[in-house]
């Protein structure tokens, strides 16, 4: 393996303005928010405490995060170290979308400044505290995970040697603390069985929260891979990326199965026809973002085009993303005459912190060494 530790860097274009419009609004937003309070920026109400921030910024946040624990468990505990230069890659993506979800976090919170609360007080019955606790724990896995980075740049070998001595541990534990609040984030609307609509509420939450977020970590690998190809005019890793993916059809293969028949067993078939615009969602999500992909991907022609590959992996992240928002905040009852819909705030929170995620992103890729190549395309 080489390590490839220069990268191009973008020329100031309008992208890169828009970024910083973006980066800029969201920080002048959170501001706003510590001065004048939550209301003055949002529109969450009595009725929908939980909005854009949880379904979008947190869970989704969390779920297309889960690339970093399925690529190092893949080339750490399941030995497959022709993925390794698709790993820091991830690792770094994992940390970011984990850091950028607690942000977004602190500006949900009623009082952000109680959140260490929790490391105090404990409440071992509550779901919540279960991922709270996991979250910080797999936060810490991930900077450490992070941390040869840094310490390969600037050149601290004795810290780096202690660090590679560890490694296999910590993966092991990041695995561990993944797969529980990855499930226990799903475990979270076990409770509202007579608010959460029938197609979507399950014994099985739990399963099904973990087998997305695997199934979501390569398809967001690729994305990352393709833009991080355009952006610093990178080589693709279509050899290995058209490998990775092939996993996927078996995870959502899994997952459908297992979604049609709890519905068989639990009675709900009939919830699939009614028409209503809630049914609607489910056929959307399910087809776009399920039954597609595994077509899609089980044809060596898709996986072995760069575009077809890269679009297929969109369409997995999207159906993730309409699960979460449909499980956390569109399928949920609420009394009548509630409404919500985001303020024009709360979309400058969210993205804000996407935009600052792309540029930690870019200032890491331009100054510490987070790719690796083969051999096969250094020569490219």
């Amino acid at each position: 393996m080489n390590s490839e530790n220069k990268t191009s860097s973008p020329t100031i274009s309008f992208s890169w303005t828009i970024l910083i419009i973006l980066m800029v609004a969201g920080f002048l937003t959170t501001v706003a928010r510590f001065i004048w309070g939550i209301g003055s920026i949002s529109n969450l109400n009595d009725s929908y405490p939980w909005g854009l921030w949880i379904s979008f910024d947190l869970l989704c946040g969390i779920a297309l995060a889960a690339g970093a624990f399925t690529t190092a468990g893949g080339v750490y505990i399941l030995g497959f170290d022709k993925f390794k230069p698709l790993l820091r890659p991830a690792i770094l993506t994992g940390f970011l979308g984990y850091l950028l979800a607690i942000l977004a976090l602190g500006v949900d919170l009623g009082r952000p400044e109680r959140i260490w609360h929790l490391i105090i007080y404990w409440n071992p019955h509550s779901v919540m505290f279960e991922v709270g606790w996991c979250v910080m724990l797999y936060t810490t896995i991930l900077a450490l995970e992070f941390l040869p980075m840094p310490l390969e740049r600037f050149g601290l070998k004795k810290p780096l040697s202690i660090i590679h001595k560890f490694t296999i541990p910590i993966v092991i534990v990041g695995v561990v603390l993944s797969t529980l609040h990855q499930s226990s984030l799903g475990s979270l609307f076990l409770i509202v069985v007579n608010r959460l609509h029938p197609l979507w509420h399950s014994k099985l939450l739990p399963l099904f929260f973990f087998l997305t977020a695997v199934a979501v970590g390569p398809a967001v690998v690729v994305v990352e891979a393709y833009l991080s190809s355009r952006i610093f005019k990178r080589h693709f890793e279509l050899d290995l990326l058209s490998r990775i993916v092939k996993v996927i059809p078996m995870l959502l293969g899994l997952y459908l199965v297992l979604r049609f028949g709890d519905l068989v067993i639990a009675g709900k078939l009939g919830a699939l026809f009614t028409g209503s615009l809630l049914t609607l969602l489910f056929w959307i999500e399910i087809l776009i973002g399920v039954v597609a992909p595994i077509y899609l991907f089980s044809k060596a022609s898709v996986r072995e085009n760069q575009t077809s590959l890269v679009k297929t992996s969109l369409l997995v992240i999207i159906g993730v993303v309409l699960n979460r928002f449909n499980v956390s905040l569109i399928a949920i009852a609420r009394p009548d005459g509630a409404t919500y819909f985001p303020h024009l705030l709360e979309f400058c929170i969210s993205f804000g912190v996407i935009a600052g995620g792309i540029f930690v992103f870019w200032l890491a890729a331009r100054f510490l060494p987070i790719w690796e190549v083969s051999d096969d395309a250094s020569k490219v």
